[in-house]
């Protein structure tokens, strides 16, 4: 991902939280969501940037971008472990089921494993089943922890998922 992408990248997080977390997460959230200034967090998080994290990008033979991945060192609060997580995986909705988020998410497992990470890690809402089974035919499954964020002064179940990369 560049810093042109970043409007691009906006745009697909932005409309895959409006399409896959309707009903789960408060629709005053969602309705408050602002492509540009999601994508000024995206170029400042580029600029500022160490490479530790990565933001790969789909696009069509066109040049349309149609997916995005990021991933990098596991968060445990403010420390980095030796694991790997898969911080963000959106698609356009209307590229959903077509192979792409698969694409990305073969291409993040293999170059986690290739920076010799054992495991790799990401969390889900709890309620998006369909979410959790494209993890779960991916080799991932939930491992028990469970912590929720807040949207809208709602607390909203996220489930960690895991998966080993050796062995």
């Amino acid at each position: 991902m560049t810093a042109d992408d970043c409007e691009g990248v906006a745009g697909i997080r932005i409309r895959g939280w409006q399409h896959a977390y309707r009903g789960l997460v408060p629709q005053s959230y969602l309705d408050g969501l602002d492509i540009g200034t999601d994508a000024e967090r995206h170029r400042a998080r580029l600029a500022d940037g160490d490479g530790s994290v990565v933001n790969l990008v789909a696009e069509t033979d066109g040049g349309e971008l149609v997916g995005w991945a990021a991933f990098g060192p596991y968060r445990d609060g403010d420390v980095r472990t030796a694991d790997a997580e898969l911080y963000a995986l959106y698609l356009s909705p209307e590229r959903i089921g077509r192979g792409v988020g698969r694409t990305l998410l073969t291409e993040a497992v293999r170059r986690c494993a290739a920076a010799g990470h054992e495991r790799m890690c990401l969390w889900v809402l709890k309620g998006n089943t369909r979410a959790r089974r494209f993890y779960e035919r991916a080799g991932f499954g939930a491992d028990g922890a469970e912590e929720p964020f807040e949207a809208a002064g709602v607390l909203v179940p996220e489930v960690r998922y895991a998966r080993e990369l050796t062995g």
